[in-house]
């Protein structure tokens, strides 16, 4: 391979690269993943005559999901041992430029990609290259090695059981998401349990991912109520520290990055409905906080 064909691919895969990075993600539900998939669909990349491809975003999507699979169907098989609830790792994007394609923005936030771990490995790759990236089922029949008929009878299914657990998505724009989270942390700061019942919608669910690795709630505490003193409570907790908030857009969503001693120690995604919020998703296993050090590129 000369340098200039070699030049040529590379050229192509980081074109592709954030609709490849979305795809990954969507299928694993962890960016660390997400990029092991693409550097491993790199090298394999790197190995093919490109002049014999007719369609290279299909065939850079086929070798990204079935990489995505593999690690999917591992990961799998040790999810038993994780201590308390599991969340998708969050992705950090650029708050000046939230994603204005709905489908897209619906698919990487943080409540649909908890609906996507209860598919199986290949529903939820057919769910997502079909119903956010639109590839035919014929194209993800090649991509998974089955035949159309199957694919399609998979797709319905995982339509189906998407539908009956999706939760409702309302777009938020920079505005808006700006000042839910101005409203969220002034509230949240002060630990003023009347403004934060203002915020919170009635059935309001705070769930934490720690693998146990680090404090936190081990089960999702539901209520107004209930999540306003606890969020009161870690105010309390925090007095002695050195810790800060910032506001963020992690998935899409607004969202709380919390600092302690200058370093990311947790991060809160607001998904937001009518103007309250509905889910506050925290994070807490550093081993998810460690990729989130740059805002990612999504596409489809």
């Amino acid at each position: 391979m000369n340098s200039s064909e070699s030049g040529r691919r590379a050229a192509r895969f980081a074109e592709l690269r954030p609709l490849l990075f979305t795809v990954a993600y969507e299928i694993v539900g962890t960016a660390a993943d997400a990029d092991d998939v693409l550097q491993d669909s790199y090298l394999r990349w790197a190995e093919v005559d490109d002049t014999a491809v007719d369609d290279t975003k299909a065939y850079l999507a086929k070798i990204v999901t079935r990489q995505a699979l593999n690690v999917l169907r591992s990961r799998t098989r040790r999810r038993e041992d994780y201590v308390g609830p599991w969340l998708p790792e969050p992705i950090l994007l650029d708050e000046r430029d939230l994603v204005d394609d709905v489908v897209l923005a619906e698919s990487v936030s943080t409540a649909m990609l908890i609906v996507l771990e209860s598919l199986s490995p290949d529903e939820r790759a057919v769910f997502v290259l079909r119903e956010v990236f639109g590839f035919s089922y014929t194209e993800i029949a090649d991509m998974l090695d089955r035949a159309p008929a199957t694919v399609r009878q998979i797709g319905h299914r995982a339509r189906n059981h998407v539908e009956a657990r999706r939760p409702r998505y309302d777009p938020v724009d920079s505005e808006r998401a700006a000042a839910a989270v101005d409203a969220f942390l002034a509230a949240a700061e002060s630990g003023d349990v009347e403004r934060l019942l203002e915020l919170l919608a009635p059935e309001v669910e705070f769930t934490a991912d720690s693998d146990g690795k680090v404090m936190a709630v081990r089960r999702p505490v539901r209520g107004a109520l209930a999540v306003a003193h606890l969020l009161a409570g870690f105010v309390r907790l925090g007095k002695d520290m050195d810790y800060r908030l910032e506001p963020a857009v992690f998935n899409n969503q607004p969202g709380v990055a919390i600092y302690v001693d200058g370093e990311l120690a947790g991060t809160f995604t607001l998904h937001i409905v009518d103007g309250v919020i509905q889910q506050i998703y925290a994070m807490r296993n550093p081993d998810k906080l460690a990729r989130i050090d740059r805002p990612r590129v999504i596409a489809r």
